[in-house]
């Protein structure tokens, strides 16, 4: 598709979208319904494309990105009424006779750029808050996990017209061809490096943006911890989809005194959920490309590897890996590491631990265990980050009742549940003024009691 057929493409949606007929909410749920049953109905094909891509077990796909997908769009159609209603809000006593309200109203025409890791979850749920907003969507599935791309948009195909969702695929051609155009809000999942070039298109027409990219997340291991506790719930969000997970826990920062004792539990813990032989477990997914592979293999020390380290070219495979005596100077330390490596480093203090982090870019996640709820509060309050967990790692993602989304470094805005509705929304600001009475203080000429009157009401 070129540069004139997404021109076309973007202002067919933008004719469509003026028709008001995405507006009536009725319409917006039987948008959602649609999706849903699309959805049930190719439930094994989507798993199937996700297993090829990613090599994710049907487990892991259902509950990581299809049965998330399926839980946004059941919370949207519980809400969707009540999220689309006017809110009244009071209204300042020099105003009266009037009510004040805001009233959600859709941005328009959306551009959703979805990322590769997660590829299905990400790049369909900013879709289902984007429809319950009333907005149209452009769709573009990242072309890294091309079996899914190519599902989203059999999917869409079937469900929507494409004057109200469509669906671009391709590579970077095409990402510069749909940034050439003129949105009315831009939804961006994926690197940092990749989501500067979409904000500075953005800004050429300055459309509103949300941002969605990543980090360094740190996990902090305090020595009042549950060790055997912690080991199992870091293992567990940190080689989730082989480490490919945009909050998952990218390095260990722990108390030095507990170090020896943490390794020993994460690497029993690892042999627990991935067995002696985690290369042969049809369970494990693999790397994405060749190019994601050779990079982590770089970041691999073998010097400082205490645990795993295996690997398998032909597949894209690589072994849940433990480092040792890692320092903030070593390359796996330089980026964000987005596999199957866990670093652990050591601190003196806490406080010094606090101090390093926020002199670093702020993370998309922080993750702290310890059995002190005084130092836990401490932490989360003081560091800067997009969200977290106490004694828990990625799960605070999982909820429709929380926004999900970056800070600084590792993106602006949020969604997930209201949040998604508000992203995907303008809040209007409306005075209702009634007409059987008009308060003449304001308009001239001014006199010496309506300046009293004005002193008294602006109080």
């Amino acid at each position: 598709m070129d540069n004139r057929h997404m021109r076309a493409l973007v202002q067919n949606q933008r004719i469509f979208f003026r028709s008001g007929a995405t507006l009536d909410v009725p319409t917006r749920i039987r948008a959602l319904k649609k999706l849903k049953r699309g959805i049930l109905k190719y439930e094994k094909e989507i798993g199937a494309a996700l297993r090829k891509d990613l090599g994710k077990s049907p487990t892991e796909s259902y509950m990581c990105e299809i049965g998330m997908t399926l839980s946004e769009i059941n919370y949207m159609l519980r809400h969707i009424v009540s999220f689309s209603r006017g809110e009244a809000v009071p209204t300042p006593l020099a105003q009266f006779p009037a009510k004040s309200f805001r009233l959600p109203s859709p941005h328009g025409v959306v551009l959703i750029m979805g990322p590769w890791n997660y590829p299905f979850l990400l790049t369909m749920e900013p879709l289902v808050d984007a429809l319950a907003a009333g907005n149209t969507a452009v769709v573009k599935p990242s072309a890294y996990a091309p079996h899914t791309s190519a599902m989203v948009a059999k999917l869409l195909g079937e469900c929507f017209g494409e004057h109200y969702v469509a669906t671009v695929t391709g590579g970077r051609l095409e990402n510069a061809f749909l940034l050439d155009q003129r949105f009315d809000y831009i939804f961006f999942s994926g690197s940092r490096a990749v989501g500067k070039d979409v904000m500075r298109h953005a800004a050429h027409h300055l459309t509103p943006v949300t941002l969605e990219l990543g980090g360094k997340s740190p996990c902090l291991v305090e020595k009042t911890a549950n060790l055997k506790l912690a080991a199992r719930r870091i293992v567990f969000g940190k080689f989730l989809n082989c480490g490919q997970t945009c909050v998952a826990p990218d390095y260990i920062y722990c108390d030095a005194s507990i170090k020896d004792r943490l390794i020993k539990e994460i690497c029993r813990e690892i042999r627990r959920q991935f067995g002696d032989r985690p290369l042969q477990n049809p369970d494990y997914g693999k790397i994405v490309n060749k190019k994601h592979y050779r990079r982590l293999r770089r970041l691999m020390d073998p010097e400082k590897i205490v645990f795993g380290g295996g690997t398998d070219p032909a597949s894209l495979r690589i072994a849940p890996t433990v480092m040792d005596n890692v320092t903030f100077r070593d390359a796996v330390m330089k980026e964000e590491i987005f596999g199957p490596i866990l670093p652990i480093l050591t601190y003196p203090s806490l406080e010094m631990a606090v101090q390093r982090i926020n002199a670093m870019p702020h993370p998309l996640a922080l993750y702290i265990f310890t059995g002190d709820k005084y130092l836990a509060g401490r932490v989360i309050s003081r560091c800067g980050f997009g969200g977290g967990c106490v004694n828990d790692t990625i799960i605070h993602l999982a909820t429709c009742e929380m926004g999900f989304g970056g800070f600084g470094d590792s993106g602006m805005g949020a969604y997930h549940g209201k949040a998604g509705f508000d992203a995907f929304s303008h809040y209007k600001s409306i005075v209702n003024k009634k007409t059987w009475l008009d308060l003449p203080m304001r308009y001239q000429p001014y006199r010496k009691i309506n300046d009293l009157l004005i002193r008294r009401f602006l109080k």
